[in-house]
């Protein structure tokens, strides 16, 4: 089932409409493939483009993205949020740095068997995993070392 089926599914489920500006929406996160997108990005976008699409109709949106599970929301503190589509999309974490926000995906099938394992010997069950990792870029990291030096 494609992203626009999908959604348009879940509005239903929910009596919402399936408006033009939620139909745009859709299409520009799907345009930005894998690349991690703030609200004000997809404001931004949509300014460039001449589209009038409100920031209001930008932050519901993504929230009922968010509820159907066609995006993820990636929380970086001080109500700074990046969100990325989640359709077709392999399970992955983030590393974020904190001095230029880069944001670098990574799997590692060892994390997820061990994390399997703890769940299992605790008889618990995972409703969701978000493993975020913070610290320096290697080139943040090596601009701070030249600069001490």
């Amino acid at each position: 089932m494609n992203r626009q089926s999908r959604f348009s599914q879940f509005l239903e489920s929910r009596n919402l409409r399936s408006t033009a500006g939620r139909r745009v929406m859709l299409q520009e996160i799907s345009a930005l493939g894998e690349r991690h997108f703030s609200a004000e990005d997809l404001v931004a976008r949509f300014r460039r483009r001449g589209r009038a699409v409100s920031r209001a109709t930008v932050y519901r949106t993504l929230e009922h993205l968010l509820a159907g599970g066609l995006v993820r929301r990636l929380s970086l503190g001080h109500k700074h949020s990046l969100y990325e589509s989640n359709l077709g999309r392999r399970h992955h974490e983030h590393l974020i740095c904190l001095r230029c926000g880069e944001v670098t995906e990574f799997g590692s099938g060892t994390l997820e068997r061990l994390l399997d394992g703890v769940c299992r010997r605790r008889r618990f069950v995972a409703q969701r995993l978000s493993i975020q990792l913070f610290g320096m870029c290697a080139r943040c990291a090596e601009e701070g070392r030249a600069k001490r030096n």
